[in-house]
């Protein structure tokens, strides 16, 4: 109820500085009261990690880990922050950030914008939550392509102690050349590296932390194919599906809609979830998705467990529908039971 009546209000700020001010008054929250359990709902093992729920927020938000323990108290049982880079950048030049509120969407060209890897780390380790926390790991947009795992292995290094689980984003369109790295040859370059520093950062720390590869909604059935193919030969841990779409067919014609960047919120849903779809016939359970795009309703997050996902995030819902868009989700996919986890037996 209450984000119904600020909504109009922020609407009418430039969207970019909507986002900081929500992220601010978040920040705020978090500060001064307790920290929250999440919600409780059903929980569930997935990549070997206990989330409290099914429902979790997408990278974007929070890039920068600043509101860890405002965003806890809305009920999620897991935090995604970044995308962050091994050294701070501006991204992309303002205005950079477009809602076409007619489609319920939001286009972003920001391009990895954040404080470094080591100002995210000094918030990590302020902030009081314990709940599941994903962070988030990129490449800086002045590094060269053939030499992009190395921001990767440098982010790796650095948040591996702090996170729950880490996520390799590899499908942001906002990042020049970024998406060659989901060339079959590209990708099997890097997630062999990736692996092989995360057996050595486990035997080292005493503790494993999952990797989850983060991919495009604009594959085609051969990509689809050889991603998955990668996915099971490297024993990646978890695949989400997925980041912004750089299509135009379900706003065409909408204001702002030629506007370059990742287009997200509903009209990226079909798409995106086909490719979970798709990805669950081919893996067959051996790699958990976790399923982000589109999500605006509790049967969108329904939807997405069915189409084979074990988790669902949320992020453009969150600015169009506030708040109980978390709750609605959760009390949704409560009682959801995989069809190849043993209680389906």
């Amino acid at each position: 109820m209450l984000y119904s009546l600020l909504r109009p209000a922020l609407f009418a700020l430039d969207p970019e500085a909507a986002h900081d001010l929500t992220l601010r008054a978040l920040r705020t929250v978090g500060r001064i009261l307790p920290p929250a359990a999440p919600a409780d709902a059903d929980a569930v093992e997935v990549m070997g990690i206990r989330f409290p729920n099914r429902i979790g927020l997408a990278a974007g938000l929070d890039k920068n880990g600043a509101a860890i323990d405002g965003l806890a108290r809305l009920g999620f049982g897991f935090i995604e922050i970044g995308t962050v880079t091994p050294r701070a950048q501006p991204g992309n030049p303002r205005p950079r950030l477009f809602r076409i509120p007619s489609a319920e969407a939001i286009i972003n060209r920001m391009g990895f914008n954040n404080d470094g890897v080591d100002a995210l780390l000094a918030n990590v380790m302020a902030a009081r939550s314990s709940g599941v926390l994903g962070i988030n790991i990129g490449k800086n947009f002045d590094t060269p392509i053939e030499r992009a795992a190395d921001d990767y292995l440098a982010c790796l290094d650095k948040v591996y102690p702090h996170a729950s689980y880490v996520t390799v984003n590899i499908s942001s369109p906002n990042t020049q050349n970024l998406r060659q790295l989901q060339g079959a040859d590209e990708l099997d370059a890097l997630l062999g590296r990736l692996k092989a520093r995360q057996h050595e950062l486990a035997d080292g720390h005493g503790r494993y932390v999952p990797l989850a590869l983060k991919i495009a909604p604009d594959l085609d059935h051969e990509q689809i194919v050889a991603i998955a193919g990668l996915l099971r030969r490297h024993r990646i841990d978890g695949v989400i599906a997925t980041n912004t779409t750089i299509a135009r067919e379900r706003v065409l014609g909408l204001p702002r809609a030629n506007e370059q960047g990742g287009l997200s919120g509903a009209p990226v849903f079909d798409a995106s979830t086909a490719v979970v779809r798709r990805l669950s016939e081919l893996l067959a359970g051996e790699v958990p998705i976790i399923a982000a795009g589109g999500v605006m309703r509790a049967d969108d997050a329904r939807a997405k467990l069915e189409a084979g996902a074990q988790l669902v995030q949320l992020y453009t819902g969150l600015i169009y529908r506030g708040p109980r868009l978390v709750r609605e989700c959760v009390r949704c996919t409560a009682d959801f039971v995989d069809a190849a986890s043993p209680a389906a037996a």
